[in-house]
């Protein structure tokens, strides 16, 4: 499957249902066709790896074809994924985006993760972006929360304290949310202390609550905190 057969393909699978709902869950600026991720997957998994480049080369216009390059991204080797991690980032404008690029990505950062924090994640980090700093969060989300990266994983959120972008605020909240999950103890410590801002702070404490993995009388100690 070539790329001009990959889009009528997709094409054929428009669902203006479909089409309409998920607009209404995702703001995003590109037009959408309506196709399901699991068809998006099936498709791309039709595609022969010698005309991967035919992909990679293309600008996408459409949210889906955002995610397909994304999932192709992801089938690459490892050096070439690092080539074309931060193109493929450039395209990404809407928190779904973000989270199944991340998703697709799964298998190889686990194997490469301090590769990936240095050369990738710290770069998003820092960046003016709402969704590239969204990309690094839900990257550290996914895969770096252990206890080797707890406290960075604490000092790049403090860093981010007075970012008021509200898919950064939401990707720090689940993000704290996960860390006091797995490390309880060190985490109430960094929230003792934090300079988060009051929403993302409380943000980080409803999440910690929904949780069915905190007990009852830690989740009413969290939400005294609350500012």
């Amino acid at each position: 499957m070539n790329l001009n057969d990959f889009r009528s393909k997709l094409a054929s699978l428009a669902d203006d249902n479909y089409r309409e709902f998920t607009m209404k869950g995702i703001p995003c600026e590109r037009p959408f066709i309506g196709v399901r991720m699991p068809e998006i997957r099936r498709l791309v998994s039709k595609i022969p790896p010698e005309n991967f480049q035919e992909f990679l080369d293309f600008s996408p216009v459409a949210f889906e074809e955002v995610l397909a390059r994304g999932m192709v991204v992801s089938r690459l080797p490892y050096d070439k994924v690092m080539r074309y991690f931060d193109s493929q980032v450039s395209f990404i404008d809407n928190w779904c985006s973000c989270d199944s690029f991340v998703t697709e990505l799964r298998p190889l950062v686990r194997k490469h993760l301090a590769e990936f924090l240095d050369l990738k994640i710290e770069g998003l980090l820092r960046t003016s972006d709402e969704f590239k700093v969204r990309v690094g969060l839900v990257m550290l989300l996914n895969f770096y929360v252990e206890f080797d990266y707890l406290f960075l994983i604490f000092d790049r959120v403090e860093g981010l304290a007075e970012r008021e972008e509200y898919y950064i605020k939401m990707a720090v909240a689940r993000l704290i949310a996960e860390c006091f999950i797995k490390f309880p103890d060190e985490t109430f410590g960094f929230l003792k202390k934090t300079g988060l801002s009051k929403w993302t702070f409380n943000k980080a404490i409803s999440k910690i609550c929904d949780s069915r993995r905190v007990l009852p009388e830690v989740k009413e100690e969290l939400r005294g905190m609350k500012k």
